[in-house]
């Protein structure tokens, strides 16, 4: 019997280029700033390092998950207009929790390769600080002595009400069943906190920052947005979460829950950020003589079960393998999310990866996890990093909250004929 999942495979699909906001601290500098606006700001960024002039844009697809403002509905929308696409293209919003960034991938892809879209921007963009504060209950009112049901959001959303757990716990389970070890989680944190910090004076992640400052995105005929930094801010160049940490120290800290291996220092930081990416036909590619930064090979999503939802990385990448005709071997460089260390070790386990290829820059346990934009993210940091050290192929992936997994394969332009 054919494996469940789908597959979705691309001849002639090209990544141009792209770029992103730093990754910044929950309740920090860009706490303040709405998703559309850092959307926006990474948007135009990417078109100029693309040297992609807007008006060839022919859609924008978007992705965020928390709604950061009453105006979310027209997120998408308001990306493409702010970053300048003329008003006849259209956009839609994308949804598939901590893959969606390549899920926006995956879509622009399927656009491309059926010809409705020469060249698709894709933006993923996240403000984890601006999560609300919410209340499904009191449309009809309060009544005198009942409950008031505000909650909030991002700590609802992270458990799963079909298995009753949240995803810490799902993790912890993975934990379990795969023998994975306090230490051994705390080890894999302290190399992601290294990896990020190396390649962060190396000038390795600076190549894929577009440094966000106070400024006004003017669209003619329509009210102006913007991004205001706070105080006495002037510019935010860097991610904020990546520090030395040694293993000492981080295993020092509280689990969540007693017995545990997961910390708040060993699971994905919270932090504000958006990425974007340009995504292009060959025949566009070709035309205007742009040297791609990657080929999209092919984009996999696959079920499994909630309770161990972290493991979704692993059948996704078996299903992209065995429909395209590769072996892990073939994989130069992985990138897979981080959402909690013992989450990534388990999947590290169950495939046999060698792991001085995974997440070789660090990872979201050192820089963050801003849900819509972390597969733009990964997938930008994995295309780089195969040409910097000249590897045909490379995969990104990540888990997905309610038991699902996705990943796409990329191939190095030098490889390609």
């Amino acid at each position: 019997m054919k494996q469940k999942g789908f597959v979705s495979e691309f001849k002639d699909v090209w990544i141009l280029g792209g770029m992103r906001t730093p990754m910044v601290d929950y309740c920090g500098a860009l706490g303040h700033v709405s998703p559309t606006d850092l959307g926006i700001k990474a948007a135009r960024a990417a078109l100029v390092k693309s040297g992609v002039p807007a008006q060839h844009i022919d859609s924008v697809i978007a992705g965020n998950m928390a709604p950061g403002d009453f105006d979310q509905f027209v997120l998408p929308r308001h990306i493409g207009l702010y970053a300048g696409v003329p008003q006849e293209v259209p956009a839609i919003m994308v949804q598939r929790i901590c893959g969606t960034g390549f899920e926006l991938f995956r879509q622009a892809g399927e656009q491309i390769q059926s010809g409705a879209a020469d060249v698709a921007l894709v933006v993923g963009t996240e403000s984890m600080t601006r999560n609300p504060i919410a209340a499904f209950d009191h449309r009809t009112g309060f009544k005198l002595g009942a409950p008031v049901g505000f909650k909030d959001f991002m700590w609802e959303a992270l458990k799963d009400p079909a298995p009753g757990i949240n995803m810490i716990q799902t993790a912890e389970n993975l934990a379990k069943k795969y023998g994975i070890t306090r230490e051994q989680v705390d080890a894999f944190a302290s190399s992601s906190f290294a990896k990020a910090v190396a390649a962060q004076a190396t000038g390795f992640h600076a190549g894929e920052i577009a440094p966000v400052v106070t400024e006004n995105f003017e669209l003619p005929g329509y009210a102006a947005r913007g991004i205001k930094l706070p105080g006495k801010v002037t510019e935010v160049a860097l991610d904020t979460h990546a520090r030395v940490s040694p293993v000492e120290v981080l295993a020092k800290l509280r689990p969540v829950y007693e017995g545990g291996v997961q910390t708040g220092g060993n699971s994905a930081a919270l932090v504000d950020a958006a990425a974007a990416s340009i995504v292009a036909s060959g025949s566009y590619a070709r035309a205007q003589g742009k040297k791609p930064l990657a080929r999209l090979v092919a984009a996999a999503a696959i079920g499994v079960p909630p309770e161990i939802m972290g493991i979704g990385p692993a059948p996704a990448i078996r299903l992209l393998l065995e429909r395209t005709g590769l072996k892990l071997d073939d994989i130069g460089c992985f990138e897979i999310n981080e959402a909690q260390g013992a989450q990534t070790l388990a999947v590290a386990k169950e495939l046999g990866l060698n792991i001085r290829q995974l997440n070789v820059n660090g990872g979201a346990i050192a820089m963050g996890h801003p849900l819509a934009a972390t597969g733009v993210r990964l997938t930008l940091t994995l295309a780089r990093q195969m040409q910097a050290s000249g590897v045909r192929y490379g995969i990104s992936s990540a888990c997905v909250g309610g038991g699902q997994g996705i990943a796409l394969l990329l191939e190095n332009p030098a490889y390609h004929a």
